[in-house]
Order: C-alpha cells, then structure tokens, then sequence
C-alpha cells in the first residue's frame, strides 16, 4: 500500500503539473541536469530563458566543454551564484573527459562528477531516467515536515531521519517513484510555500499534521534570519560580475570603473578577494576581466549525443 500521502498529491498532480520544457519528451539527461543546477535558489521565471538560450548554444556537454569560463558566465547573466556556472562547465570537462560525454545514469556516477551533490544526482535520477530516487530539495523537505511533523518549516540542515522518513514515503517502484518526486516538488512550490501556503487548495489538508495543530509559528525563525540585500558584499559581488559581463567585446574593465560600480574600499577589497578565489574573475593589467579559463579544445564535436530519457 503506497504513503497515505501519495495518491492525492499524485492526483492533484496530475490536473495541476506546469508544462516545463526539462519535463518534456524530448528532454536529455543533460538538460536536466543543466535545468536542476539552474534552478537551485533561483526560481523558475528566471530560469526560464536562461535554460533555453543555454540549450539552444550549449545543446550537450561536448559543446559546452568547448567554452571559454568568460563565455559561461556571461551565458549564465543575471541567473546569480555564478560559480555554478563554473561547476557546470567543469562537470561537462569531466562528463566528456572521462564518461565519452555520456552522462553517467547512476546516482553514485552522477556524484563523482564535479559540483553534483545528493539532491542533483537523485534529481536526474528520477525526472531524467524515470527511476527511484529520494529527491529531497527545500521544496519536498517542507512539505513532509508540515504534513508529517506539524512543523512550519525543516531545520537548516537535512539529517539522516529525515533521509530516512522521505525514503519511506517514496513509492517502491520506478515510475511511481519518479512521478512522486516531481508531485510532492511541484505541490511545495505552488501550493505549500514557505510564506504564504494555500491549505485551502491542498490535496493533503486532511491529513497534514501543521494545519491541524493550527499552523504553529516556525520555532526555528530567530536563527533563519536574513541578511538584507542592499548595501551587501553580494549585491557589489553581482554589480561587479555585471561590469565584466557587459564589458566591450569581453574586455578589461579599468579599476575606475570597478570603483564606481563598489565605491567603499573595504567592501571592494573582500569583494574582489572572494572573485579572484572563486575564479569568476581575473586581473590583467590594472583592471579586471571574465576568466578565459579551461576549454576542451575540438569537444564542440568530439563525443557522441546523449541518448534521450523516457518520458516521465
């Protein structure tokens, strides 16, 4: 007998699903993996675009692995946390490198690729190969701790029960399985979001134990406190990137400019210490560029298409 939780977030999936294009038929291992990477903190809108253009240009990890790091962060704009673009494009070295630029199918290979943790191995898993997986991303973590703990919100950190607890949930068997994964993902960012739940449009309102102990207040709140975004050392992180993104013809940025665009020394200085770290960025001359980075030369062609997965 399946989780008393499946059959109606399934149901309710089934007549509510968005129509994503990493959803579609067509869809390849690697586009959905590029569409995981993408969106982890970023939400959908503003994945959108990105996803596609990506695609369009960088179609699989041959051809991305034939990019410059100045071309990948500029492809990847205004998307944020841009060392994952960095990630993606060191992944797709290694996806070509060491795997013939076959992503591997399996959650362990998936995982000794570069910049793939648990969630995106078990993420392709499931939506790319339609196989059995735990997926556990904030979206699914917040839906079992208000139906299943009758907590507002899960604590920071992922543990080993709640590991276990989701395990449980997860139908037995590989379809249902991956269908539960998008469901439950997709029921957290519509329907039981983290500020302002719809219950009444719940499938499972009957049975969450958060509503019916009145929707406590989050116990956690005073450590979740967010720093704001004005004025931070990432909004002047961003505001610099922009600077080298928009540069003419991929040039050097003079150090003026850098000062306008952070115009408080301290803050410029931690700044571009953290770009020069992270390799978003590098020194020539005076001034500041986009990285040029590794490139597989001769990978635009070098290994074969990914096989397409079943539909999900």
């Amino acid at each position: 007998m399946p989780h008393p939780l499946v059959p109606p977030i399934l149901h309710w999936f089934d007549a509510h699903r968005r129509d994503l294009p990493w959803r579609a038929a067509d869809r390849t291992p690697w586009s959905v993996l590029v569409s995981e990477v993408m969106l982890q903190q970023t939400p959908v809108v503003r994945v959108l675009p990105v996803w596609r253009a990506w695609q369009e240009r960088w179609p699989g990890p041959a051809e991305l692995a034939g990019a410059g790091h100045d071309e990948v962060l500029r492809a990847w704009g205004r998307l944020g946390y841009p060392r994952r673009a960095l990630r993606l494009h060191d992944c797709a070295l290694t996806v070509v490198e060491r795997h013939g630029g076959v992503l591997p199918a399996d959650e362990a290979g998936l995982r000794s690729l570069p910049g793939i943790g648990e969630y995106t191995a078990a993420a392709v898993v499931a939506f790319a190969h339609g196989r059995r997986s735990v997926v556990l991303d904030t979206n699914v973590r917040r839906v079992l701790a208000r139906a299943l703990d009758g907590a507002a919100l899960p604590t920071a950190h992922l543990t080993a029960g709640e590991r276990t607890r989701a395990a449980a949930v997860v139908p037995p068997d590989d379809a249902s399985a991956a269908r539960w994964n998008a469901a439950v993902m997709e029921l957290g960012a519509l329907v039981c979001t983290a500020r302002a739940p719809a219950c009444t449009s719940c499938p499972v309102a009957d049975r969450c134990a958060w509503l019916a102990e009145g929707r406590p207040p989050d116990a956690l709140a005073q450590r979740r406190r967010r720093q704001g975004w004005h004025g931070t050392d990432r909004q002047a992180r961003g505001a610099v990137m922009a600077l080298l993104r928009e540069a003419v013809g991929g040039g050097t940025v003079e150090a003026a400019a850098v000062e306008a665009a952070c115009p408080d020394a301290d803050q410029r200085e931690r700044v571009l210490a953290g770009l020069l770290a992270d390799h978003l960025v590098e020194r020539n001359g005076d001034g500041l560029r986009l990285p040029r980075g590794p490139h597989l030369q001769g990978a635009r062609t070098a290994a074969p298409t990914p096989p397409a997965a079943a539909p999900r």
